[in-house]
């Protein structure tokens, strides 16, 4: 479709995905709506929804939600060669608000606000499409469903063995010291022959999905490898870590710097000062599960004899807590996991030696990929904390009060 001056029109298509329905609003650079629409998220209403824009060949779609509701659709859209934004729901309850001037939810407005997202924002992050990613993606998923249900199974496993063998019972067990605990008992009553039979369809299931997840780990590892990285270089981080590094973070790109990497990852602490007082306390913010990663990857370093181990013991011995001493562990972790990705990506050709392209309001694409960590190891001289020092203070200073000195004493004194 073209304007009155006959130059293509350029629209925005916000889009607010379920699971069987998307609604989709069709706005112009001036915010004026074209058209909108409410489809299934079968074949049918997918080919409807396409039909519906197609009079815009220049359209960019911009989906709320692209890595939770709206990734199958997203990654769909990519598949099929679409140029596709990804819009924070924050983003767009805060132009719904705005908007409406309350902050009642409809599809219709969600869709609207997610377009009106996409107009004024020009530092949305673009999605890209990566097959390779996104099977790295579903294989450490499914690693990370069969850890779960590996835990499940021994814990019912263990629970019949304290029973069937009482006072037995240990805090963790392998599947061959369970069969040997199995094979020592032969029970005569009914519910023992019960609690048996189940014990051995546990221990059977716990041996396959055992099998599993070491099938799914060699894969990970050749997966991770083939794409280059080097990130199981790192002491603690394994085929597994590295997997969902790669298919979380996908373009490191995106991240301004490391402390914006690092606040992603729920590594850097937030300020919470008032006043003189200056503290930060722990983030709750970011990827849980990359958080959970960098966890792993310090405990790893800190049960081995590791420079991250040292680090760790330094931050004791200078009176941190386990827990504190933890933390800044993670962060370290953090910034190396950052300094490889950016690495690899130079390796890779992705981005030359040479780029310093700073990065949007929103460190998204086009950031910088400079980082000032000093080495490879999580110990090197980077900052305890990305955010800035505290503000110079703009109190005068404090005089000493003067002693007052006694009558007594001045007498004394002549």
């Amino acid at each position: 479709m073209r304007d009155q001056g006959g130059a293509v029109v350029r629209v925005f298509i916000g889009v607010d995905p379920h699971k069987l329905s998307v609604t989709i609003e069709v706005d112009d650079k001036n915010e004026a709506v074209l058209a909108t629409g409410r489809f299934g998220t079968d074949n049918a209403g997918y080919r409807a929804m396409l039909k519906r824009v197609a009079p815009w060949p220049d359209r960019t779609w911009a989906v709320e939600g692209s890595n939770g509701a709206g990734r199958p659709l997203a990654q769909r859209l990519l598949a099929d060669g679409e140029q596709v934004l990804d819009v924070p729901a924050k983003l767009s309850a805060r132009a719904r608000l705005f908007d409406t001037g309350h902050n009642r939810k409809t599809d219709a407005h969600d869709a609207h606000s997610v377009a009106v997202v996409a107009v004024r924002t020009p530092g949305l992050r673009v999605l890209s499409y990566d097959a390779e990613l996104e099977a790295l993606r579903m294989l450490v998923d499914r690693r990370d469903e069969l850890s779960r249900t590996r835990v499940q199974t021994v814990n019912r496993l263990h629970r019949l063995l304290a029973e069937l063998i009482p006072g037995t019972a240990k805090k963790e067990i392998s599947t061959g010291q369970a069969k040997a605990m199995l094979a020592s008992v032969r029970p005569r009553d009914l519910v023992g022959k019960t609690r048996r039979r189940l014990a051995a369809e546990l221990l059977a299931e716990l041996v396959v999905v055992e099998k599993k997840i070491k099938e799914l780990r060699k894969e990970l590892k050749a997966m991770v490898q083939a794409r280059g990285s080097t990130l199981m270089d790192l002491p603690g981080v394994g085929p597994v870590i590295a997997a969902r590094v790669l298919a979380d973070v996908g373009d490191v790109a995106r991240f301004a710097d490391r402390n914006r990497f690092a606040s992603w990852t729920g590594t850097a602490p937030i300020e919470a000062s008032s006043g003189e007082i200056v503290r930060h306390r722990l983030s709750r913010a970011g990827n849980r599960r990359m958080n959970h990663m960098t966890h792993i990857a310090a405990a790893t370093q800190i049960r081995h004899d590791t420079e991250g181990r040292a680090y760790y013991l330094r931050k004791i011995a200078a009176g941190k807590t386990r827990r504190e001493a933890m933390r800044c562990l993670k962060r370290r972790i953090s910034d190396a996991l950052y300094r490889q990705l950016v690495a690899d990506a130079r390796a890779a050709g992705i981005v030359s030696a040479e780029a310093d392209v700073e990065a949007g309001p929103g460190g998204h694409s086009g950031a910088s990929l400079l980082s000032s960590a000093a080495g490879s190891h999580p110990h090197t001289g980077t900052s305890d904390q990305p955010l800035p020092g505290p503000a110079p203070t703009t109190l005068p200073a404090t005089t000493p009060a003067r002693k007052r000195t006694s009558a007594k004493a001045l007498e004394t004194a002549s």
